[in-house]
């Protein structure tokens, strides 16, 4: 780094503006890429960093033939630039939860089929939100377990929902049901007319299994081990349509299949000894920004578990 003396006055709206500009100009790797997502030319970004480089006193970028790349200085600037726009945001999501009027965004991440569960029935529970709160922003999306766990630590979601598989550091974990997971083959597989007593482990191991293509539920990793692993399918949508085939076999949680399983259409192979416990959780990150929208929802969705598991005690 430049060894001459050199202190960065008051920083403002106008230096946060190149930082910004800075900032996706490194996402996107070089200026021409940044064009299209800054809405200005390429002469305009480089007066910008021209101008910031300046400011700052520092070489932040070497751009010509060779292409974009970042000095040592550039690379702390820009970590330390995202840290500077997270500390804005935490500001505006304060100041915003602040306000008497409950707004903001919530946004909700589901892995697989939760979204539709009528267990947890989610349209009332968006009803009653938008109902109390208006002028909040829902957004509703659907990935994989890894990537909502991502997205609520990095806090580009509130809620996530999924399968307790483990356990992590960073997030708060509610229970809201358990389901139990039995392997079950379709009407059309060689196995679905032998009865059960007639049905070895070695039978179940010999035909093509479905894995769900991440580190196995500790309940179930010991009933794969042996299994003939042929196919890959994490959703419980893809792996159902594996299964409907009549060439594969797989785990699926009871309560999903429920419908076609008294339809005849899918049965449950030993289920009494080919089976484990999956919980379904709700996630929120420990540490997190005050969000009104997040806890509103959060502590309805609290009260209709503990309704649903006081019915279910009931019966």
């Amino acid at each position: 780094m430049n060894s001459r003396k050199y202190w960065l006055g008051q920083v403002g709206d106008f230096e946060i503006k190149q930082l910004r500009v800075f900032a996706t100009v490194v996402q996107c790797g070089g200026f021409s890429a940044a064009e299209t997502e800054l809405n200005i030319t390429r002469s305009t970004i480089s007066i910008h960093i021209a101008n910031l480089e300046a400011r700052l006193n520092l070489k932040l970028c070497h751009r010509g033939r060779s292409g974009f790349s970042l000095t040592e200085e550039g690379r702390i600037i820009y970590e330390s630039a995202k840290n500077l726009f997270g500390s804005l945001e935490e500001f505006r999501a304060t100041v915003n939860n602040l306000n008497a009027t409950l707004s903001g965004d919530l946004r909700l991440i589901f892995s697989d089929t939760v979204s539709g569960d009528s267990r947890l029935g989610l349209s009332d529970l968006i009803s009653e939100v938008s109902e109390r709160a208006p002028d909040v922003y829902i957004t509703v999306d659907v990935a994989s377990m890894a990537e909502i766990e991502q997205m609520v630590i990095n806090e580009e979601a509130e809620v996530g929902f999924v399968p307790r598989h483990h356990n992590i550091d960073g997030l708060n974990y509610l229970h809201l049901f358990t389901d139990t997971c039995r392997v079950y083959c379709h009407r059309s597989h060689p196995l679905f007319d032998i009865p059960d007593e007639e049905i070895s482990d070695a039978m179940i191991d010999s035909y093509p299994f479905i894995q769900a293509g991440l580190k196995p539920h500790q309940g179930a990793a010991s009933m794969i081990a042996n299994k003939e692993l042929r196919a890959t399918a994490y959703y419980y949508e893809t792996r159902l349509a594996l299964i409907r085939s009549g060439r594969y076999l797989g785990f699926l949680p009871e309560y999903y299949v429920a419908s076609e399983t008294e339809a005849g259409e899918l049965r449950p192979l030993k289920p009494q000894l080919n089976c484990y416990d999956l919980d379904l959780c709700a996630i929120v990150r420990k540490s997190s920004r005050a969000n009104k929208a997040r806890d509103l929802f959060i502590n309805l969705l609290q009260e209709k578990m503990t309704r649903l598991h006081e019915g279910d005690a009931n019966h």
